[in-house]
């Protein structure tokens, strides 16, 4: 039985990942966001809050988890965030799986993982992906986009970029590199190419 081609697809923050998703959700290419997942089960009403809020107390409410609490509770704390990993990741993997399954006919689906590369080998993400896109942009746009954020300071920029792999690794690791610098027309072509090329 055949299986879709399974395209893992990463990038450090605010060099457009979303925005790339979105491209291949547009050209009818079923995607996987990891993170929208993970909000959903920890939202209102999302079934990870009972057992997190057994393993970390007061960190949930009637708006799901509580973000800052939380955060609190496992920042720093290699032991507090490996307990949480363990409550959310095998959640993460079923809802993947079942993922897979509604699309087992589509002959391209996308793995939107934000540290691909970072949280496991990049061919065994989340259970394996066939190949790896990057998104990437130069780091003067990038730095641009992300300090125009609500809330981000040159500190806070700093210490998310060191807990991700460098950009120049991530691309040298990728099988294809989606270019994000120039302008939105520029990339949707870039994707559409690439998905044409996959699925053929």
């Amino acid at each position: 039985m055949s299986k879709p081609l399974i395209l893992g697809l990463t990038g450090s923050i605010g060099m457009g990942k979303s925005t790339v998703a979105a491209m291949f959700a547009d050209l009818g290419v079923p995607v996987f966001d990891a993170d929208a997942e993970v909000r959903r089960m920890q939202g209102p009403g999302g079934v990870l809050l009972g057992e997190i809020e057994a393993a970390f107390p007061g960190s949930t409410g009637p708006q799901g988890v509580i973000r800052q609490a939380l955060g609190a509770l496992v920042f720093a704390d290699p032991a507090a965030l490996a307990r949480l990993e363990a409550i959310v990741h095998p959640a993460v993997q079923q809802a993947r799986a079942a993922f897979l399954e509604a699309h087992r006919h589509a002959p391209l689906v996308v793995f939107d993982v934000p540290l691909l590369f970072e949280k496991t080998g990049p061919k065994t993400a989340m259970g394996g992906v066939d190949k790896v896109a990057v998104v990437s942009a130069p780091a003067h746009v990038q730095r641009a986009r992300v300090l125009a954020r609500d809330g981000m300071t040159a500190e806070k920029f700093a210490d998310i970029l060191a807990l991700q792999m460098p950009d120049g690794q991530k691309r040298a690791r990728a099988d294809f590199v989606i270019d994000t610098g120039a302008s939105l027309d520029h990339t949707r072509a870039e994707v559409k190419q690439l998905v044409a090329s996959l699925t053929q």
